[in-house]
């Protein structure tokens, strides 16, 4: 299993997000500094899927992740999948 994490700004707040690879498919899950338990996005938005694209290509740039990931979120995107120079 592989785990992505990353924040952002969410209004006011700070929100965290957690994406695990495992079994061939991805669980997006997220909370804020207030929360104690991790709730899972089911099903996520699109706008989660990009940010997790974004993580995974900045990942990848520095040879942390492998471009098989990105073409799994791309296909769930609709987006075709050409190479690494998206």
């Amino acid at each position: 299993m592989t785990k992505h994490q990353w924040r952002g700004e969410d209004g006011d707040e700070i929100r965290y997000w957690r994406a695990n690879y495992h079994g061939g498919r991805f669980e997006l899950y997220t909370k804020t500094d207030e929360d104690d338990r991790w709730g899972k996005l089911d099903p996520p938005s699109k706008e989660n899927w990009e940010a997790l694209r974004d993580v995974l290509w900045r990942k990848y740039q520095r040879k942390r992740c492998s471009w098989n990931l990105i073409a799994k979120v791309d296909k769930m995107l609709g987006k075709s999948n050409e190479g690494p120079s998206k």
